[in-house]
């Protein structure tokens, strides 16, 4: 049997697609979307730049606990099942302490469902809006919701 950091090593090397923004209807959203998708490469030295200088704080792990899964035997298959339903890495994320994974489905420009899988088989998942369109909203935690039963919908055979 392969070590914990063998299989997550494996599945981090693989190319995860990044998840894609929805085009929006509105004016103002449509002049949000191009600023995102211009800005979003260069979104993570930014945000880590600003973190490491103490202009911004995230020390905290999102609250809504999906469950565990086995790494070592069910990561793979879980990430190929969100990957199928339309989940993609989400880069512009913060990283939370011990993340292997942050995956996102854009439902529409204005919301996304959030999961996060960590080192130690916790899985966690939100509804909230999505950094593009409402980036204020969406670092303060407005309109943040559990939506535990969607996605046990989908990964909920790996859940314990």
């Amino acid at each position: 049997m392969e070590s914990k950091s063998s299989v997550c090593s494996k599945l981090l090397r693989v190319q995860i697609p990044h998840a894609r923004m929805k085009y929006p209807d509105s004016s103002l959203n449509k002049i949000k979307y191009i600023f995102w998708y211009v800005y979003t490469p260069f979104h993570p030295i930014g945000r880590n730049a600003l973190l490491k200088l103490h202009f911004l704080r995230h020390e905290e792990i999102q609250p809504f606990l999906i469950g565990k899964i086995d790494i070592e035997k069910s990561l793979e298959a879980v990430v190929d099942l969100l990957l199928k339903e339309g989940y993609g890495n989400h880069f512009v994320a913060w990283e939370d302490n011990g993340e292997l994974l942050s995956l996102r489905r854009v439902e529409d420009f204005i919301h996304q469902y959030h999961i996060r899988i960590f080192e130690n088989g916790e899985v966690r998942g939100h509804y909230e809006y999505t950094p593009e369109c409402h980036p204020v909203r969406h670092m303060k935690k407005v309109g943040m919701e559990n939506r535990r039963d969607d996605f046990l919908k989908i990964i909920g055979k790996y859940i314990v």
